[in-house]
């Protein structure tokens, strides 16, 4: 008789079941790595991982790489294979302190013979000669979809989308240079360095004809590549793109000017103030689990306590801001040659790319679809994930099971 969930023994799972062989990982780069493993009542282990060499001790160790806290259940269907960490994260199964990134890693390297189409494989490659940390899940052979995070955020931000889509597409979704596990690399991070960056990247993963799904900042990369190089685009999924700003230019000069090098200096603002503004990107910030912004922050001040990442988002901040909005190099006189469909997501709470830019984008693109979400704010893949999920599903399908992005959300106000 197998053992029911309440008499499960973290013990016993972790000694016959955790993988101590990660050297064909990512892990196997890093000289070490240390994870605490917090079972709700029933103890703490401490996994430690050596240039992809695991051992388990008893306990748990101050100032671990991370830290993962879950049932036994959990933990067993995590080392068992019956369930994906990804899974059990947006489930709210599986809560994370410190490195996010790690946690992915570790978490995809579980039952490894296990068939999980959720199951987001961490590895690396080279596009542009930077280092590129991804994510990977779903069938070899499927769909390519690219998924591209925003400014100061890492893939962990697109894992909704990737859960969703990896059941039945092949979904790749990096960090950027500058941000997560990445390479920071001393550029400028214009759109044209971040566009010559993707196109390398889409070669070195074999991605090219992708769909590409973008959220603020990769919105603006995904649109970049599309009117430069239509032929490596399926399609568009763009959610809340940062386009060039139209008014209020009067720092430009200023703003183009700033050395970036003063990232470089020390960098520490209060958490609660990190908090505060993270929370202020969602319409309402309580849909989300406090565990998640704790997580969110966690990741957000390890990439920050690196000089060269710090330079890399200031760099892209102030590229953000200058971006060239008209003449023969501007963004909105160039939107209008933008060949491949492309469905447009905004927020109507999103207070950093206002909904009124939809205005401009379909007096530009009268072909492509473009929808606003009430009480949504600039993240809606984590924020209203079914609905962006029903439009993204929509529009990616093809003859009569596409349904129109502005009937998708009529739909969806008329449920109870």
């Amino acid at each position: 008789m197998s053992p029911t969930r309440e008499s499960i023994d973290p013990s016993t799972v972790l000694r016959n079941h955790l993988p101590r062989d990660l050297t064909r990982t990512v892990l196997a780069r890093i000289p070490l790595v240390t994870v605490v493993l917090d079972i709700v009542g029933r103890g703490r282990w401490t996994v430690r991982i050596e240039h992809g060499e695991v051992s388990l001790l008893e306990g748990a160790i101050h100032h671990p790489t991370c830290t993962i806290r879950t049932d036994a259940a959990t933990l067993a269907d995590l080392l068992l294979g019956r369930r994906s960490g990804v899974e059990a994260f947006l489930a709210g199964d599986l809560v994370a302190r410190g490195s996010l990134a790690t946690v992915l890693q570790v978490g995809g390297a579980f039952a490894p013979e296990a068939e999980l189409p959720t199951r987001a494989h961490s590895r690396e490659t080279v596009a542009l000669g930077v280092r590129t940390a991804y994510l990977e899940a779903g069938p070899r052979d499927g769909r390519p979809v690219v998924l591209l995070h925003g400014l100061g955020a890492t893939n962990a931000s697109m894992l909704p989308v990737l859960a969703d889509l990896a059941k039945d597409h092949r979904v790749i979704s990096p960090d950027t240079p500058g941000f997560g596990a990445s390479e920071a690399p001393p550029w400028r991070y214009t759109a044209d360095q971040m566009y010559r960056w993707l196109r390398s990247f889409l070669d070195a993963v074999d991605a090219r004809g992708a769909v590409l799904i973008g959220n603020s900042l990769g919105g603006r990369l995904a649109l970049e590549l599309a009117l430069r190089d239509p032929e490596a685009i399926d399609r568009l999924v763009l959610l809340c793109p940062a386009p060039a700003f139209r008014r209020f230019r009067q720092l430009v000069p200023l703003a183009s000017r700033l050395p970036v090098n003063l990232a470089r200096l020390p960098f520490g603002p209060p958490r609660a103030v990190l908090v505060g503004g993270l929370k202020a990107m969602f319409a309402d910030p309580n849909r989300l689990p406090a565990s998640w912004y704790d997580a969110a922050i966690d990741e957000f001040l390890i990439a920050m306590s690196d000089p060269a990442h710090r330079r890399a988002a200031l760099s892209a901040t102030l590229n953000i801001y200058t971006d060239e909005p008209f003449g023969e190099t501007g963004f909105w006189d160039r939107l209008p040659e933008l060949a491949p469909p492309a469905l447009f997501i905004w927020g109507a709470a999103d207070r950093l790319v206002p909904p009124k830019f939809a205005r401009y984008v379909t007096e530009a693109l009268p072909q492509a679809e473009s929808v606003v979400i009430p009480d949504c704010g600039h993240v809606p893949q984590f924020e209203l994930p079914e609905l962006t999920m029903r439009l993204t599903r929509s529009f990616l399908s093809t003859g009569r099971r596409h349904i129109p992005a502005d009937r998708v959300l009529r739909q969806w106000k008329q449920e109870p």
